[in-house]
This record gives C-alpha cells, structure tokens and sequence, in this order.
C-alpha cells in the first residue's frame, strides 16, 4: 500500500508541471481578442518592413565562399 501511495505522489508531481504547461483559457479571458489584434498589427508592420528592402542589383551566392576564385574564370571543355 505504501508503494502504491508513493507511486502515485510521484505521477501527481510529474504531471503538475505538463498541466501548468497546457495553458488553458477561461471563458471572458481576453487575451484572445488582444492576440488578434496583435497579429494584425504584427502584419502590417512586418509587410510595411518588406517595402522598404531594397530590390539586389547583384545575385546573391551563398555559395561563393566555398568555391576557389578561379572556378569562374576558367573556360569549360
């Protein structure tokens, strides 16, 4: 009976920290309504930061750095 006891306060203790993690919601929580709101902002912020990136005149290489300078110089056979 004693390890039963024990075997259950452990479960109860490992369990407490995955249910505080579930984030449960109550009815008239208002955070959800404020999250909406808050993504919609987010959006537009951020599509307003992608207008003002400048269009690249150059292509971009990731690769470049691990080709040898000489690669592109070469004629190919």
């Amino acid at each position: 009976m004693r390890i039963l006891a024990i075997a259950v306060a452990a479960l109860a203790l490992l369990a407490a920290p995955a249910d505080a993690q579930m984030g449960k919601r109550r009815p008239g929580d208002e955070s959800k309504k404020t999250d909406e709101k808050k993504s919609k902002v987010d959006d537009k912020a951020y599509q307003e930061a992608l207008k003002r990136i400048p269009d690249s005149k150059e292509k971009y290489d990731p690769w470049a750095v691990t080709k040898p300078s000489d690669a592109d110089k070469k004629p190919s056979k």
